[in-house]
């Protein structure tokens, strides 16, 4: 695609995206359709290449987040403790909390009540269902780390992305 249309485009998919949301530290690189809820609260320098945000839980993203095309974040579950069968007409809201430098790869989908620590990488098609530790490489169905990020090279990357 010509880049004058890729960047009208992109430029479409934030404002659409933009109009239902909380808060962002700085305006998101969006360049696939994108929905937020105004639970969901952006850090600076965050891209998504085509995302949905769905539940009334409250979702934080840290700074210098990338996803791949999409993915999915759910922040509220069913009542099945209700008062009807299979669950209630109520919802119940999990918060999601995904660190700094966070990359979540293609079809990743993020269940509510889950915490994603900073420098974690997510493997394209994988469900998130439990927290992922700093620096973990994690996937599969349900996510399990298999990896690790190397501790100083991330620190010296991070501390490369502060001074620039």
């Amino acid at each position: 695609m010509r880049g004058w249309l890729r960047r009208i485009r992109s430029q479409i998919f934030r404002m659409l995206a933009l109009r239902r949301i909380g808060s962002h530290a700085g305006l998101p690189t969006i360049h696939g359709r994108t929905r937020f809820t105004r639970t969901t609260h952006l850090g600076y320098n965050t891209h998504f290449n085509g995302m949905s945000v769905r539940g009334c839980g409250v979702v934080r993203i840290g700074d210098h987040f990338h996803s791949g095309p999409e993915c999915i974040i759910i922040s509220e579950i069913h009542n099945y403790r209700g008062n009807a069968l299979p669950y209630d007409h109520t919802m119940i809201a999990r918060d999601v909390t995904i660190g700094h430098n966070v990359w979540l790869g293609t079809r990743v989908m993020v269940l509510g009540g889950v915490t994603i620590g900073d420098g974690a990488i997510i493997q394209a098609g994988s469900v998130v269902v439990s927290d992922i530790p700093a620096m973990a490489i994690a996937g599969g169905h349900p996510a399990r780390v298999f990896a690790q990020r190397d501790p100083e090279h991330y620190r010296q990357l991070r501390e490369q992305q502060v001074t620039s």
